[in-house]
């Protein structure tokens, strides 16, 4: 049983995750043209027709850009949560009536043999979700577009050994950039994103409660440089006592190609 774990794009510009799990293999979130997606698919000899479906974590167009064109094309399946829904379907076109499936946030549900727990997170989205999964031994999950820690969320994934965290902005960069003030606020605000020093704080504590493999991802474009992100990370876990390498894999995703690819045996 083998669990595969691999980000296909993820930034500001637009974000995708690709899960394998024995039979099932899912997306997380579209964000980027519906051909761009089928050829990272391609790269790691998945054939868009056999995935099981797409999980979207809320409806904002870097999660959602390809959603619509990937349904309709191959037939899938979309989740999302009853706000997500009312929220995007003027978005991504019609999706076929079966294919348009519901859950509830904070009630796991299965896709295939993935167990799939959806959690709330604090995002200026209308009901946005991270995502743990389940699958044999190994436990995984994504926890991006976040305003601030909390303990909802903290808990949601801890255990994880593998895993997905935001580390959206260095606060200098987006102070002392180009942006308006209004924006600025949204960005850092209780319900924006998270930054690289908030990051590496709660990667601390998941390195403790479990986590072995962590990819920093959607980084900002103009407020953010991966080296930042990385080092923010890496000083962090150091004074913690956490050894980069030895006791937690760490690296920053890929903006718009394939980053590492995580396999593990369940």
């Amino acid at each position: 049983m083998r669990f595969t774990f691999c980000p296909l794009f993820s930034g500001s510009s637009g974000n995708s995750l690709f899960i394998g799990a024995g039979d099932t293999r899912i997306l997380v979130d579209a964000g980027m043209p519906g051909r761009a997606i089928e050829a990272q698919l391609r790269a790691l000899d998945v054939a868009p027709d056999t995935l099981s479906g797409i999980l979207i974590t809320h409806e904002h167009s870097d999660h959602i850009k390809g959603v619509g064109i990937l349904s309709r094309k191959y037939d899938l399946p979309v989740y999302a949560n009853e706000g997500t829904w009312m929220a995007m379907q003027d978005k991504i076109g019609g999706v076929a009536l079966k294919n348009q499936r519901l859950f509830y946030t904070g009630e796991d549900f299965y896709i295939g043999e993935l167990n799939v727990s959806p959690f709330s997170i604090p995002h200026d989205a209308a009901e946005p979700v991270g995502y743990a999964f389940h699958y044999g031994s190994v436990k995984a999950a994504t926890a991006t577009d976040i305003g601030h820690i909390n303990e909802k969320w903290m808990s949601a994934v801890a255990g994880a050994r593998v895993m997905m965290l935001e580390s959206n902005h260095d606060m200098n960069l987006l102070i002392s950039g180009p942006y308006p003030m209004q924006l600025k606020n949204r960005i850092k605000g209780r319900r924006g994103h998270l930054c690289n020093d908030d990051s590496a704080r709660a990667l601390v504590e998941l390195c403790r409660a479990g986590l072995q493999n962590v990819i920093l991802g959607h980084l900002s474009k103009e407020n953010n440089l991966p080296e930042l992100a990385f080092q923010t990370a890496y000083d962090a876990l150091c004074a913690a006592g956490i050894r980069p390498g030895e006791d937690v894999t760490l690296e920053v995703a890929r903006r718009e190609q394939i980053s590492g690819i995580y396999t593990l045996e369940a």
